[in-house]
């Protein structure tokens, strides 16, 4: 991973938690594999149980399910009780941001029966699914039907309501945006328990464009319409090695998918699908794919991979080999490059197992993996997860293109950390401004991988133990988050809402426009039902006093000027 190079800061005192931290693969392998496995096994028979459930019964459910809703909603006494969340435990959510403000007064409402499809329109090309749908189980029932939605992100546990309300992203994002771009119409529970459908041109479309990235702070979302795609069996997957400087890494990778000819919408000169991994400070491997036929897959000479299978290496380190044998293809079956991370969890599962990418290892107990992630949160302890803030990095930066070789050097200067996922996404120009949004005038600049219509952005995953924690040196974890969403700040980038975050007040509205968000809170009265979302991101425990605090504050105060 980093480069253990000579320590260039003062060495850090071991405790308990080191300890802990080391030998915690003992307690994943003997009680969070299995458990894992059991959990995703039920959850398997509830997702065929719903699949065999013609779709008119299914709307049925979801109907008595939101009126369940509405009703809790309306039970709600504002003056006696908390704001409103859902009722899902904290450690459930695949993020890493601590879910303190569940620990503060507040007022559930449970959704967790909204986990069903509830519609594939072949002929509108739009599937219609609740909220705690995941990656998973969307591709289970679409793939084979060669359909997909526009953007699957990675791994099989994200939701479709996380991904909305927060941020998702895939391979095909630098086509069809960020995963929130292809929802055509949203059915939101409002705070005062009307049912409405959002889309972008109707009575609602102000909250069509808030809903994203608001963490569910506007009303509860019971079931999104989302872009459908036709697709083919296999991806043809061509892997592209760049050795350089990190600036020369960064071009490398712009010219894997971005035409220098500004040609971005000839589908002939870009890639379906497009990912980018810098594993050293000179070394990248570019992938980038294109739906394939069965027949074009199995013809003679052609290689098949299939990644999916429990005892294959895990995907990264595949890619790793181009760096040694060159540029080579192979063709992957879509729905097992879809979810290519998943059995690792990007490279995560070597700081959680050391020896798992061993064979004898996937050979015996890898068809266990992945260990769910809300178990390995459940089971961590409060002096663990704290050590994960403090040790460990897992942040996105959402950055301009043309800025990504700034971004990789400054990863590099200040945090050391390798793999760096790279994965390029459109910010579109938008009807209205929306809490993330393109930088001013980009059009006119005509940069690689632009359009008229939207800027080319990049997401930079920076996802592992940072050199100097690798090296057994002191290393504030803190402060280099501090110094990263400075940066992302003066650089007109962003920093998804489920990483833990060091942002003010004040800071949060400098990265995140707030007028569209401030707008529709007053209009559909979410104010003093809902939290706002940079309370709801904030870091720590919340007391009772900022939660009294939150509900009588007025949105004309509670948004910091920016400088």
């Amino acid at each position: 991973m980093a480069d253990l190079q000579a320590p260039l800061r003062p060495m850090r005192k071991k405790g308990l938690v080191d300890f802990l931290v080391q030998f915690r693969w003992i307690f994943v392998i003997f009680v969070v594999l299995p458990f894992s496995s059991l959990y995703y096994f039920l959850i398997y028979l509830g997702d065929v149980r719903s699949e065999m459930k013609s779709y008119k019964q299914r709307q049925k459910e979801h109907d008595e399910n939101v009126l369940k809703v509405v009703k809790r909603l309306r039970q709600r006494d504002p003056k006696k009780d908390g704001l409103v969340c859902t009722a899902r435990k904290p450690w459930i959510a695949v993020g890493m941001r601590n879910v303190d403000y569940k620990r503060a007064r507040h007022y559930e409402v449970d959704l967790s029966a909204f986990r069903n499809i509830l519609e594939i329109n072949k002929e509108r090309m739009v599937a219609r699914v609740e909220p705690l749908v995941n990656m998973g189980q969307i591709t289970r029932v679409t793939v084979p039907m060669n359909l997909s939605l526009a953007v699957v992100a990675e791994l099989d546990d994200l939701t479709v309501g996380g991904l909305i309300n927060g941020y998702g992203i895939e391979g095909s994002s630098h086509i069809y945006g960020l995963f929130s771009d292809t929802v055509v119409a949203y059915e939101i529970v409002l705070a005062d328990g009307r049912v409405v459908r959002a889309t972008k041109d109707n009575e609602h479309s102000d909250l069509f464009y808030a809903i994203p990235w608001s963490q569910g702070t506007l009303g509860f979302l019971v079931a999104a319409e989302i872009k459908l795609i036709p697709i083919k069996e296999y991806m043809r997957l061509t892997y592209t090695p760049v050795v350089g400087n990190l600036k020369e890494l960064a071009q490398g990778y712009m010219d894997s998918f971005a035409p220098r000819d500004g040609d971005q919408d000839n589908r002939a000169k870009v890639p379906d699908f497009v990912e980018g991994m810098v594993y050293s400070p000179t070394e990248g491997v570019f992938m980038t794919g294109r739906y394939a036929s069965k027949e074009e897959a199995k013809r003679k000479g052609n290689k098949i991979n299939n990644v999916g299978w429990w005892f294959k290496p895990w995907f990264y380190q595949h890619a790793q080999t181009a760096l040694k044998k060159g540029e080579f293809v192979e063709y992957i079956p879509t729905r097992e490059y879809y979810h290519r991370h998943t059995r690792c969890l990007y490279w995560e599962g070597k700081l959680i197992l050391p020896f798992g990418d061993q064979f004898w290892f996937r050979f015996l107990l890898g068809w266990l993996m992945p260990p769910k992630v809300s178990l390995l949160k459940a089971t961590q302890g409060e002096a663990i997860r704290n050590y994960y803030h403090e040790m460990h990095v897992i942040q996105d930066m959402l950055v301009p293109l043309y800025k990504v070789g700034d971004a990789l050097e400054w990863v590099d200067r200040e945090m050391e950390i390798y793999p760096i996922w790279l994965c390029p996404h459109r910010l579109f120009k938008l009807p209205v401004k929306t809490m993330v949004y393109p930088e001013p005038g980009f059009e006119h600049h005509h940069r690689q991988g632009d359009t008229h219509y939207a800027q080319m952005f990049t997401d930079v995953g920076v996802y592992y133990a940072p050199g100097p924690v690798l090296r057994g040196e002191v290393f504030d974890g803190a402060e280099a988050v501090r110094k990263l969403e400075k940066w992302l700040i003066e650089n007109h980038s962003f920093q998804p809402q489920y990483a833990v975050s060091e942002l003010n007040e004040k800071d949060f509205w400098k990265m995140f426009d707030a007028d569209l968000y401030e707008h529709v809170r007053k209009k559909y009265r979410a104010v003093g039902t809902f939290m706002s979302v940079y309370y709801k991101s904030k870091k720590g425990r919340k007391t009772e006093k900022e939660v009294q605090e939150a509900e009588q504050a007025h949105l004309e105060t509670a948004y910091a000027e920016a400088d």
